[in-house]
């Protein structure tokens, strides 16, 4: 009896040692907009014969709240997500390890915001005006070429923005009124906003209120407003998503000098990650080719790397802005709030 257990034991070890080794998991914490193909994970989980776990835990704000709460037994392993308004936060909270990836070289200097490398860029997108082609033909009248066009008698009544303390895009212009006019000086962004309230410049609550409700384009002529707060990836998407094929996008994006913000989204290794190795090789994958030349249809930013090619209908049909306005990210985390309640005194009350 002794004999047979101890073959049966032989036996158990020696199928064990020949057994695949079992999946290890990354999980990895993002915004609900993260949108990836099956198709990539999958080559990501093949290669290293892992499991990808995806938590989606809210808007950009909301999950490195939850990241910072939960740093002492922290949710995931990865962070992906906090963007150039968010970053100044998330470094102060001191949650993130610095990963020096090797695919970092293939990202441009201007996008690496943080020389100890604990947030690596991943994508980036330009939110700018937009404007409704047809309407503008149909109307007879020049689209504006620039913010200060906005505040023009012609323009009266024909915009549409976001809250900036409700919408991601709506902090954005928001941003970007501030790069190009200032905060002192003759003429300021409060001076700037004054004049379109005057102009009857719309207020709602989110992009897709504007977009969908408002913007003449995105509601199918039920909004009255045709331009909008949105992407410079705007106009190639709806090339992309339309029944029939465009000769050109009906719709563009305003990108003269100061005239857009740029966000960038940041990806970093969680302090008291399960496991480290296997956290690098997910973030030097998110900056790899694979996964860089899946974002912009799936998530409709531009890939930081500049090796990843674009799709054709973003090639044909985005612009990419040259002088985006700038804002130190820091100076977005210690005066974001004083600005947004500025913005509130004029536009809401």
């Amino acid at each position: 009896m002794k004999g047979v257990t101890m073959c049966t034991l032989v036996g158990l070890l020696v199928l064990a040692a020949c057994a695949p080794p079992q999946p290890a998991t990354v999980r990895v914490m993002t915004h609900d907009s993260f949108d990836i193909s099956e198709e990539t994970i999958a080559a990501f989980e093949e290669q290293h014969n892992a499991t990808v776990e995806i938590l989606q835990a809210g808007d950009a704000g909301v999950v490195l709240n939850q990241a910072v709460l939960s740093r002492d037994n922290p949710m995931a392993d990865v962070l992906y997500g906090v963007d150039n308004t968010l970053l100044s936060r998330a470094l102060k909270a001191d949650i993130l390890d610095a990963y020096d990836s090797p695919l970092l070289a293939e990202i441009p200097d201007d996008l690496k915001l943080d020389p100890q490398y604990r947030a690596l860029p991943v994508d980036y997108g330009d939110v700018c005006l937009n404007y409704d082609k047809g309407w503008f033909a149909e109307h007879g009248l020049t689209p504006p070429a620039n913010l200060e066009d906005l505040a023009k008698p012609e323009y009266r009544g024909l915009t549409v923005v976001e809250n900036p303390a409700t919408s991601s895009p709506g902090l954005a212009f928001l941003l970007a009124t501030i790069g190009h006019f200032g905060q002192t000086g003759d003429y300021t962004y409060l001076d700037y906003w004054s004049d379109l309230r005057d102009n009857h410049v719309l207020a709602v609550e989110g992009w897709e209120d504007a977009y969908w409700g408002q913007f003449t384009y995105g509601s199918g002529g039920e909004g009255d407003r045709p331009i909008v707060v949105s992407y410079a990836s705007s106009p190639p998407v709806e090339v992309h998503f339309a029944e029939e094929p465009f000769e050109e996008a009906p719709t563009a994006a305003v990108v003269g000098p100061g005239s857009c913000f740029r966000q960038i989204e940041f990806v970093g290794i969680l302090k008291g990650a399960q496991n480290r190795e296997l956290s690098e090789a997910w973030v030097d994958f998110m900056l790899g080719t694979t996964f860089q030349e899946d974002i912009p249809l799936h998530m409709f930013m531009f890939p930081a790397n500049e090796n990843a090619a674009l799709p054709e209908v973003f090639a044909e049909f985005a612009a990419i802005p040259d002088l985006p306005a700038e804002v130190d990210f820091a100076a977005i985390e210690a005066n974001r709030e004083a600005w947004v309640e500025a913005w509130a005194e004029i536009m809401l009350r």
